[in-house]
């Protein structure tokens, strides 16, 4: 996950929701910028991209849902036949 907020706000979000996953702080926006994600409110879009070992974007999804976005993710790695670990965990978490 990227977002544009600072180091400490990222730091304090991923606290207050025991995020197990890491979040880059992307303050500066070069990576928003680099990926075609950052809005005209200085804010990243919520795109999730799919990147194969070899950095191959395999899909770009354009219509993430905070709601779904774990049983959205883990579906579209099925459908893209990438090995799966753990993905009755993540939609365990996501109901």
């Amino acid at each position: 996950m990227a977002s544009t907020d600072s180091l400490e706000d990222n730091a304090a979000f991923a606290k207050k929701n025991n995020a197990s996953f890491p979040i880059l702080s992307d303050s500066e926006r070069q990576v928003s910028r680099a990926y075609g994600v950052l809005g005209s409110t200085g804010f990243a879009r919520r795109w999730t991209y799919y990147i194969d070992k070899d950095g191959v974007i395999l899909h770009i999804d354009k219509t993430v849902s905070p709601r779904t976005a774990g049983i959205d993710l883990v579906r579209r790695l099925k459908m893209l036949n990438v090995d799966v670990i753990n993905a009755e965990a993540v939609n365990a978490g996501a109901h």
